[in-house]
């Protein structure tokens, strides 16, 4: 059954980019990536780094990982970023990589930014690993080969520092094709929601709700997430993924570090035959303290 599964992780690999981006579960730590429109809405420089091991125990099982960086720069009026990313299935690996830009705007009591990205993506897919049943079939590579396309977003990111965001966003939105030697795969463009809320319970306990979503127009992923946050130094909580998971959640922030842990429970037919998923985030961030204006007078005392 392993290798069944194993064929089935490599048959979806050809369309990792073109099906579905990947996923993570520790959404509320990740919201540059899928939306241009948060780059530099901390108001300083941070830095977040997620690994992702999904389906522990299938052979090319999953294994993805993103950095993101981002900052806040008065010049430009707005806020920039980085974000790179590797995701690897079976015998396809992709690399992703972006900049992207957001204009802010206050309003009312919080900021709106207006963003977009540009970057590219990179698949590549070793056919010689692959060893079909039937030989001769077009549709299966038998060599090395790779892609390159370029790749565009635009999103919208709107927060009330310390009480809520919400954001909604388009990636892939020129669909390019990857083409792996005669066979062609489209880029699917993908929509993204988030949405998060802070609801102090007492003078040491927050409440941290927040939504997910994404689709590419066939199929939709929806997260819902609940952390409690104590003393704003530690953090349990847990998702729902409909019709895939259930999340443990649980961080630590120390003064300008941040760590989190996650851990899949399968609950589709897939969850008699992995160990569940994994997940790391590493997160570090700095406020730009403006600096202090000196002046300067002479006293006619004392000249």
């Amino acid at each position: 059954m392993k290798k069944v599964l194993t064929i089935l992780f490599i048959a979806s690999s050809i369309s990792s980019f073109a099906q579905q981006d990947p996923q993570f579960s520790q959404n509320m730590w990740n919201r540059l990536q899928p939306n241009p429109g948060f780059a530099g809405a901390n108001g300083g420089i941070c830095a977040t780094l997620l690994g992702r091991l999904q389906y522990v125990g299938f052979d090319g099982a999953p294994k993805t990982y993103l950095l993101n960086v981002d900052g806040y720069v008065a010049a430009i009026h707005g806020g920039v970023g980085l974000s790179v990313m590797s995701d690897n299935i079976g015998v396809q690996k992709g690399i992703a990589a972006k900049l992207s830009y957001s204009y802010k705007l206050n309003l009312g009591t919080g900021s709106l930014g207006i963003g977009a990205d540009v970057g590219i993506l990179m698949s590549s897919l070793d056919g010689t690993k692959l060893n079909p049943a039937q030989s001769g079939d077009q549709q299966i590579p038998t060599a090395s080969s790779s892609s390159v396309v370029p790749d565009f977003g635009l999103g919208v990111y709107y927060q009330i520092p310390q009480k809520l965001y919400f954001g909604i966003s388009s990636t892939h939105l020129v669909p390019g094709t990857l083409k792996y030697n005669n066979v062609n795969y489209k880029v699917a463009r993908h929509y993204y929601i988030m949405a998060g809320y802070t609801y102090n319970m007492t003078q040491k306990f927050d409440l941290l709700p927040s939504v997910f979503i994404k689709t590419d127009g066939r199929a939709t992923q929806f997260d819902v997430n609940v952390n409690v946050m104590y003393n704003q130094l530690l953090w349990l909580g847990a998702s729902y993924r409909l019709q895939d998971a259930v999340v443990a959640l649980a961080g630590v922030q120390w003064k300008n570090f941040r760590f989190g842990y996650s851990y899949d429970f399968n609950t589709s037919k897939l969850n008699s035959y992995n160990g569940g998923s994994h997940e790391l985030m590493l997160g570090y961030c700095f406020k730009l303290d403006k600096p202090a204006i000196t002046q300067k007078y002479k006293n006619v005392r004392f000249l």
